[in-house]
């Protein structure tokens, strides 16, 4: 059965709520009798994972290993429990390297984790699908007097000036009747501005096809992320830019998403379904089963050989009547994977009485979901704030 976009994105918001747990996933296995249980390489850690004191953030680092090892995890005897060994490491700065020895054979592994210092108790409000807007401007270039008389544009102000929110916009390069080569520089110094709570950056060429970069290889990827880059650099400014973004529909090779890091987007957000129905796609990029599902439950990871970052973004607004919102949100905090970060997203389409979907309460939608996360602890910044050094 063909699934409409709107039950496919509420798919993946139910996946990311915690109903579905898995255990630690050694993602760093090789034919080895050594293999780290939790954290493992790539992992990016928050107070949730352990305690912070004297500034550092006290965890523990499981091993799995032969009984009868003489484990050391840098450099401290580990201690044995009924199916792995295990040892509290200090994380101390942002990159931490876990080297785990075993005395009796020789053999040693390590990993790379991070600490994020920043990660918990914040939100960001992004939005996809973005152009309309920004043709709206374009086509008013000489009636406006500035970008916040555009209707939604003006709406997103109006939700930063009452929690603070930050921003994050991604756009195309392109509609019916417009690209964004056309779009006027008039605004620019108003735009750069805003710049402190207000980002732009690529999502795709344009709305059709259907995930596009599900098979396209580097030069597709690049070149259309260029097209958009230096459009925003030219009618924006840098100051708009950044190093995340999420790529339209979420699905990528990894030469597409090598694509994107060459091109500064280091740090990508999607869905990571763990087990998406028929017909749908888990929106996770390259990532096999094992690596999403395991993004799934933790929020955010780093792939250490790809220098790219996967973050898992909490709502998909629009894809919930008003009233279910809450309850959703609720449950999510509650969750049994604590998830510190909450990415709070929608679509610019359901916005505008002119679209077939159009929602008519698409600004209670959003004022609902940022006005939860305002009360309930979460202070607002931009994703590229809590997953950085």
């Amino acid at each position: 059965m063909k699934t409409t976009r709107r039950n496919f994105v509420k798919v993946a918001s139910v996946a990311g709520a915690g109903l579905v747990t898995i255990g630690p996933i050694p993602l760093n296995s090789k034919d080895s009798k050594l293999r780290f249980l939790s954290p493992i390489d790539g992992d990016m850690l928050c107070e949730y994972d352990g305690k912070v004191k004297n500034g550092s953030l006290s965890t523990i680092i499981r091993i799995s290993a032969p009984q009868g090892s003489y484990i050391r995890i840098n450099g401290e005897d580990a201690k044995a429990a009924d199916d792995f060994f295990f040892s509290e490491v200090q994380l101390k700065g942002y990159e931490n390297v876990i080297e785990v020895e075993d005395g009796n054979s020789g053999e040693k592994q390590s990993i790379k984790v991070y600490w994020l210092k920043n990660w918990t108790n914040r939100y960001r409000l992004s939005l996809d699908d973005n152009i309309w807007f920004l043709k709206d401007i374009s086509d008013h270039e000489d009636q406006y007097k500035s970008i916040f008389e555009n209707p939604y544009l003006a709406f997103l102000k109006e939700v930063h000036d009452a929690y603070g929110a930050k921003i994050h916009v991604n756009i195309y390069y392109q509609t019916e009747g417009f690209n964004l080569s056309q779009m006027t520089t008039k605004f620019r110094n108003e735009w750069k501005e805003n710049a402190g709570w207000l980002r732009l950056s690529f999502h795709a060429l344009q709305n059709d096809p259907d995930v596009p970069y599900i098979n396209a290889g580097y030069e597709q990827v690049k070149t259309d992320c260029d097209l958009v880059k230096d459009q925003i650099r030219r009618f924006a400014g840098e100051e708009l830019m950044g190093p995340v973004t999420t790529l339209h529909w979420g699905e990528a090779t990894v030469e597409g998403c090598r694509a994107l890091r060459d091109s500064g987007y280091t740090a990508l957000a999607g869905y990571f379904i763990d087990e998406p129905e028929e017909g749908q796609y888990p929106v996770s990029y390259y990532m096999t089963k094992e690596q999403r599902m395991h993004v799934n439950r933790r929020s955010i990871w780093r792939d250490n050989r790809e220098d790219i970052i996967f973050s898992k973004i909490a709502i998909v607004i629009n894809s919930y009547d008003l009233g279910e919102i809450i309850p959703y949100l609720d449950d999510y905090k509650r969750d049994i994977n604590p998830h510190g970060f909450m990415d709070l997203m929608i679509h610019e389409q359901y916005f505008h009485s002119t679209y077939k979907d159009y929602q008519p309460d698409y600004r209670e939608k959003v004022l609902t979901t940022v006005k939860w996360a305002s009360e309930n602890g979460y202070s607002p910044a931009f994703l590229s704030d809590c997953i950085f050094e």
